[in-house]
């Protein structure tokens, strides 16, 4: 048994935080997706690339092989949640994760319009290696940390990722922005250069929270064996709940909606200002730096209006406003325009996602002694969730080719999501008073 609390521990901890975060700034949100849009834009076949020989838009291309990945990520997060709370020897997955993530990221320094299919491919096993790493991170933080403090180390790592995914991103805007500083002549190599010490950064820090957190059980044992495909079975059994609780089941449904559109947004807003507004790399990466401040104040100030006016009612407004975000997204045409667009959705993108958890919380019934695999339901909600998104924006594009329309397609998904929210407010008044939302 580790001692709780351990200073020592819950450090290296989060340190896992910093060391894989930069997957999330630099690939998913900046660099990456301004880059790929360039090298895969050219004068001949303008945004069309081939595939393994079928032919696609470039930004659809990237959409439907990350929806890819996070269905893969959906269909085998309920096993390996199994795998951490029987603790079948925890580190060596997330090693393996770590390693996965990380050597991918590093492998794209080799991305160029010539190697596409296999830096897709490389895009696709980050995401993997990021995901998966999360599982196994995430279920050390009952062991490490006791119950009263478990909310000042999680908040300790997401801190320490913020912090650690700005430092490396800074650095690799300097290389990005100022290249002759460094004699680099070759347009592309910075941000070839980027994804390289993401490898390095993420596989090298890791090492920190690798070596000094607890192996777990080296084995699963014989009894336990056959419990390997419990997350499954558990999934069934909050399903089964789930759909006995009409507030609950009506909640997962606007959310899964609302999930739809809002992870969407997030993950392809740096593609829509590198394609439509061709703002170009150095001015996507201020813009997300920024989106990312904004969204803490945004999570601070929903917080405290959903305590004034509950959670649904703010909900219906913050849902509200990223119909209009997906209507503006199709009429903007200068930067400065994009700028404000983007200061909006980092306020209310930090809100929408810590009020959405927050209510799923309370949603859960307080007698059950399963909190987790309520939650490993709702992360394989957001999953499925995102794969629908991404798949619909990038068909969407390829349909009409532009991808305004795709934007503006994203809209109906929260106006479903509010039309759900309203029935609830409507029919469900006396229930969300005693659930306190």
């Amino acid at each position: 048994m580790i001692e709780k609390d351990n200073k020592k521990v819950v450090k290296s901890w989060a340190m896992f935080d910093w060391a894989n975060s930069s997957y999330n700034l630099v690939i998913t949100s900046t660099i990456f997706p301004a880059y790929y849009t360039a090298i895969t834009t050219t004068e001949q076949f303008g945004d069309k690339v081939k595939f393994f020989g079928f032919d696609f838009v470039n930004t659809a291309l990237s959409n439907y092989v990350l929806a890819a990945a996070y269905l893969v990520i959906a269909m085998i997060s309920p096993l390996l949640t199994s795998m951490a709370d029987f603790h079948g020897n925890k580190k060596i997955f997330l090693k393996l994760f770590t390693w996965l993530g990380g050597l991918a990221c590093a492998g794209l320094y080799f991305f160029t319009l010539e190697t596409l299919e296999v830096s897709l491919i490389f895009f696709a096993l980050a995401a993997l290696g990021y995901c998966g790493g999360i599982v196994f991170i995430n279920s050390y933080l009952p062991e490490i940390a006791s119950k009263e403090n478990q909310d000042a180390v999680s908040a300790k790592g997401f801190a320490y990722g913020y912090v650690g995914s700005v430092i490396l991103q800074v650095i690799c805007f300097i290389f990005v922005l100022k290249p002759e500083l460094f004699g680099i002549t070759d347009a592309g190599f910075p941000a070839r250069l980027s994804f390289l010490l993401v490898g390095i950064w993420w596989i090298g820090f890791a090492q920190i929270s690798i070596r000094v957190l607890p192996k777990g059980s080296p084995n699963f044992k014989a009894a336990e064996k056959v419990k390997l495909l419990n997350g499954f079975d558990n999934l069934k059994k909050v399903w089964h709940e789930v759909s006995k609780m009409t507030v609950l089941k009506k909640y997962l449904a606007s959310y899964f909606f609302s999930a739809m559109g809002v992870q969407t947004i997030m993950l392809v807003a740096a593609s829509f200002g590198e394609k439509i507004l061709q703002l170009g790399t150095s001015k996507l990466i201020a813009t997300i730096l920024i989106i990312q401040l904004v969204a803490i104040g945004g999570a601070i100030l929903m917080s405290k209006l959903s305590h004034r006016y509950g959670n649904i009612k703010v909900l219906i407004a913050v849902v509200s406003i990223w119909i209009v975000v997906c209507i503006s997204a199709y009429f903007i045409t200068t930067e400065y325009q994009f700028y404000v667009l983007a200061a909006v959705v980092g306020t209310i993108m930090g809100g929408i996602q810590s009020l959405s958890r927050s209510t799923f919380s309370k949603l859960i019934p307080e007698q059950t002694s399963d909190n987790a695999s309520f939650f490993s339901f709702y992360d394989v909600t957001e999953k499925l969730a995102i794969v629908a998104g991404l798949f619909s924006f990038g068909l969407i594009e390829e349909m009409t080719g532009n991808m305004r329309y795709s934007a503006l397609f994203l809209g109906i998904f929260f106006v479903i999501a509010i039309s759900i929210l309203f029935s609830l407010v409507i029919k469900e008044k006396k229930s969300l008073k005693n659930y306190q939302i």
